[in-house]
């Protein structure tokens, strides 16, 4: 059973529990963890998941940090969604990956010189410079969208943003059960986890020494999606987290998607085999095809 199909039913049950338990006080407590903390505890033999790395790149038509991408892969294969959150002049937080609008729309300057309603005379291009009717989307419409879809998504949030407030607004809209909290180091993940310690954080763990750091801080093993970084580790690391209950997320996106694509796309299963439980990638659709993944 796929991880994805398990968050499905595990927000059924534990939504059920809520109607049913609130005077009961560590229900209540249960509750208040995100499902996904469970849904994506390493399992032995349970399904790949693919994650689509800034919502779908490299689409015709549909750009990257983009809802109306982001529906229409969700239509087609089972996956999370990685996003980049970003903050307007007016502290609106938006979908955008870089510093500045000219890659991605067709705005100029950096971001935070505009308002939000400013940015609405923009639109986003797609990765071969396409111009499309659609716009910079809301991160509170993005949050709506997903709990309302059932759909993941791991959250990256811009340096110019804090992470206080993107942890503030999952609550306001009461998405932490499909909301995931990208940290980088230690520090971020300990932030993070003191902010909400019911979410799921993806904290780097690319070898042994930083895998040790994690471990010898107070956030549980529970609370991690170990992401490994772009590059293959040793098996061994592969095993020692599946051992501590930890899933395994690898970034196949550059180098090793550019294997895959030359190559073959075998190479998804090949690393599969390896210990790679999440792949984010650039390749969403070859990489579920290759693993098998159906919607």
């Amino acid at each position: 059973m796929s991880r994805i199909t398990i968050f499905i039913a595990l927000l059924f049950v534990f939504s059920c529990k809520g109607k049913s338990s609130e005077t009961d006080e560590a229900v209540v407590n249960e509750i208040k963890k995100s499902v996904l903390i469970e849904a994506f505890k390493y399992t032995k033999g349970s399904e790949p998941i693919i994650s689509v790395h800034r919502g779908g790149v490299g689409l015709a038509n549909y750009p990257e940090n983009c809802l109306e991408t982001i529906e229409y892969v969700n239509d087609s294969i089972s996956a999370v969604f990685e996003i980049d959150v970003a903050k307007t002049k007016d502290s609106v937080l938006v979908l955008l990956h870089d510093n500045t609008l000219e890659r991605t729309t067709t705005g100029t300057d950096r971001i935070e010189k505009y308002t939000y309603q400013e940015l609405q005379a923009f639109n986003l291009v797609d990765d071969f410079g396409t111009e499309t009717t659609f716009k910079i989307p809301k991160f509170t419409d993005v949050l709506a969208w997903a709990k309302k879809n059932n759909a993941i998504l791991t959250i990256d949030i811009k340096r110019s943003v804090n992470v206080a407030n993107v942890i503030e607004t999952i609550r306001e809209l009461q998405a932490e059960d499909v909301s995931i909290i990208i940290t980088y180091d230690v520090k971020q993940a300990l932030k993070a986890y003191k902010l909400d310690p019911n979410l799921l954080l993806s904290v780097s763990a690319r070898n042994q020494e930083e895998l040790q750091w994690l471990l010898e801080t107070e956030i549980p093993t529970e609370n991690m999606l170990a992401f490994k970084g772009t590059r293959l580790s040793d098996a061994k690391l592969y095993n020692e987290l599946h051992r501590l209950g930890i899933t395994t997320m690898l970034g196949t996106l550059g180098n090793l998607d550019k294997q895959a694509e030359t190559r073959g796309d075998h190479l998804y299963m090949t690393w599969r085999k390896l210990g790679i439980d999440v792949f984010a990638t650039d390749r969403p659709f070859q990489a579920a095809a290759a693993l098998n993944i159906v919607k």
